[in-house]
């Protein structure tokens, strides 16, 4: 008897390899998947912006990435005694105007450099919800959107769902910006399965549904795909046991469920083995000994050292040196 359906996602016909740079913009999802990916060695860039939901802000923030935006002091704003930009999240905020504006300039100059090369753009779209800043003109690129609210008032913002075709519309030119720099560029999409109950239960569903329709019309052009996260979490593990203590976010489980589908469907063939070498060594790594300087943990470091050693060797496009540096300590007297 079975209690649910599981759901295999179809491979991709080209795959992310090790030796592809991959840049990831949007929702928490994002940063959980890019984790993932940086953990087993892969060449990435996680929201240069910081955690963006809407689509109008995620096409916004690589935009400026292709066209080299780099932002000035008159663009933040000072509120409850923190400097900020309306394009970034509070990560960047700080009590100090320039600091703000080293932060967030410092990051968008690595992401445009970053872009230039990226084999992969990886987007991770959350709520089709904008909120717009009311002392602000609307203007022909959205430029009133929040990226982020940063705990003002919701007085000062109009709350709108967006439409299907402005949410195309924006995405198409944001990807010609991209490919106009980077013509190789492949772009992933996926939706968040973080549930935005906040919005509503009816809300939040129409907001998803308004996401999958813009998403599926755009990966019916050539070198866009689409990976269904929100599926395998709400149609597949389809269970509250799977969700964090809030009811909203994936836990643990799911986003390693997702991320052990993402591998079979994504990940070039090659990249996946060289995935279980990297995934003993991380084992290795993380490994508490009773005593570190028994030599029994000393023969065991040596083993994993040889391991590194002959992968460093072997993938000389893979960076090691904090395991190298794990495996060569001294133990302590």
């Amino acid at each position: 008897m079975n209690f649910r359906s599981e759901f295999t996602p179809k491979p991709f016909s080209i795959k992310i390899k090790h030796t592809d740079k991959v840049l990831l913009v949007g929702s928490c999802f994002t940063e959980q998947i890019g984790k993932k990916l940086a953990a087993h060695k892969f060449d990435v860039q996680e929201n240069p912006n910081g955690i963006l939901f809407n689509p109008i802000s995620i096409a916004k923030a690589i935009n400026s990435y292709a066209k080299e935006k780099l932002y000035t002091e008159e663009e933040l704003f000072y509120y409850n005694e923190l400097w900020a930009s309306r394009d970034h999240h509070t990560r960047f905020s700080d009590v100090d105007k320039p600091a703000t504006l080293k932060k967030i300039n410092d990051e968008g100059e690595v992401a445009i450099q970053f872009l230039k090369n990226a084999a992969w753009i990886l987007i991770t779209l959350g709520s089709a919800f904008v909120y717009e800043w009311k002392d602000l003109d609307a203007g022909e690129h959205y430029n009133n959107v929040a990226a982020n609210c940063h705990k003002i008032p919701t007085d000062k913002f109009n709350r709108r769902l967006l439409e299907v075709n402005e949410i195309i519309n924006q995405l198409q030119k944001m990807q010609l910006s991209v490919l106009s720099i980077n013509p190789a560029a492949k772009f992933i999409y996926t939706i968040s399965p973080v549930r935005h109950l906040r919005e509503g239960f009816i809300e939040n569903n129409r907001s998803k549904a308004t996401l999958i329709n813009a998403v599926h019309t755009l990966t019916n052009e050539y070198d866009t795909f689409y990976f269904p996260a929100y599926e395998l979490v709400i149609d597949d593990l389809r269970d509250y046991r799977f969700f964090a203590e809030d009811l909203v976010h994936p836990n643990y489980f799911a986003t390693n469920y997702v991320w052990e589908k993402f591998l079979l469907a994504v990940i070039d063939e090659q990249s996946q083995k060289l995935i279980k070498e990297i995934n003993e060594i991380n084992a290795a790594v993380s490994h508490k000994p009773f005593n570190g300087n028994s030599s029994a943990h000393q023969n065991f470091k040596a083993k994993y050292l040889e391991k590194v050693n002959r992968l460093n060797e072997k993938y000389r496009y893979l960076n090691f040196e904090n395991e190298l540096t794990n495996f060569t300590k001294k133990p302590l007297l």
